[in-house]
């Protein structure tokens, strides 16, 4: 995300309070660094994650290449001083080697770490988690997610991995696991997937870089809610293309009660800075 991202401002647009997303009378202020216990495992995280894959793809992502190992550790430092304690991470972005240089400076069991795989087969998810333990440089992963699923069909493809998960949650390895979704059909599979305990979802309030618009989108989510799963929020800025409605954008997803905690990725501690203070201005009015 830009640094124009953040700073330029809008106003909310007229129709908000029509299409039914405005937030109730009376609700309680949302902020970034609020606490929030995600899905069964209640895993606490803040409310707004530390994105480390804008632009994510084949081990690298902006943060990686424009910042360097030291300057997205420390960015991820700043943010953990800040009460922003929630790393979003995957192995497709390369960020992991990042995390681990970010925690020789502040306590593991501070900061929850979410990290993402594209394994299939059990052996392939094994070999995943060894690897993705010992490139964060810990003993245990926060959330493990399957990474980009497109297909109504993910369970079936996803067995082995999916039976492999839920034994490493047993043993401790994980806390809790689900999957990012990409299109509506995989979406909808993964609210009546009991297995699925945290969800990835793509919400704004533009239907940019979504699934489907937003209400149908939302519509999901409340099924994923009411069968208790976690609810984790993406592409708030419609991946860098809601830059002119950055405050339309947040207090959209600040209204919604069925999206638990949301991530954005920052390329500046200038960018962390104003989204916090963003937050807490927009966050009185939810």
């Amino acid at each position: 995300m830009q640094r124009r991202e953040f700073l330029r401002t809008s106003g909310l647009v007229a129709g908000a309070v029509v299409s039914g997303w405005w937030p109730a009378s009376g609700a309680k202020p949302k902020q970034a660094t609020d606490r929030v216990l995600l899905g069964p495992a209640r895993v606490e995280v803040s409310r707004l994650a530390m994105g480390t894959g804008t632009n994510g793809v084949g081990g690298s992502s902006n943060q990686t290449r424009r910042l360097g190992l030291e300057g997205l550790a420390n960015l991820l430092r700043a943010g953990y001083e800040q009460g922003v304690t929630f790393w979003d991470s995957a192995d497709q972005y390369g960020t992991h080697r990042y995390l681990r240089e970010a925690l020789k400076g502040v306590p593991r069991e501070k900061v929850t770490i979410l990290t993402k795989t594209h394994a299939s087969t059990a052996q392939e998810m094994r070999a995943d988690l060894d690897r993705f333990r010992r490139e964060l440089g810990t003993d245990y992963i926060d959330i493990v997610l399957l990474h980009c699923m497109m297909d109504d069909n993910w369970p079936q493809r996803k067995a082995g991995a999916m039976e492999v998960l839920a034994e490493a949650k047993q043993k401790g390895i994980v806390r809790t696991h689900g999957v990012s979704c990409h299109t509506l059909g995989a979406l909808r599979t993964a609210a009546r997937t009991p297995w699925v305990e945290v969800d990835l979802v793509r919400i704004n309030p533009a239907g940019v870089a979504m699934d489907a618009d937003p209400q149908t989108v939302l519509s999901v989510i409340r099924q994923m809610k009411q069968a208790g799963k976690g609810i984790i929020g993406m592409k708030i800025l419609g991946a860098g293309r809601l830059r002119d409605r950055v405050d339309e954008a947040l207090r959209f997803v600040l209204a919604q009660d069925v999206v638990d905690c949301f991530t954005i990725g920052f390329e500046s501690q200038q960018e962390l800075n104003d989204l916090i203070g963003r937050i807490r201005r927009l966050g009185q009015a939810t």
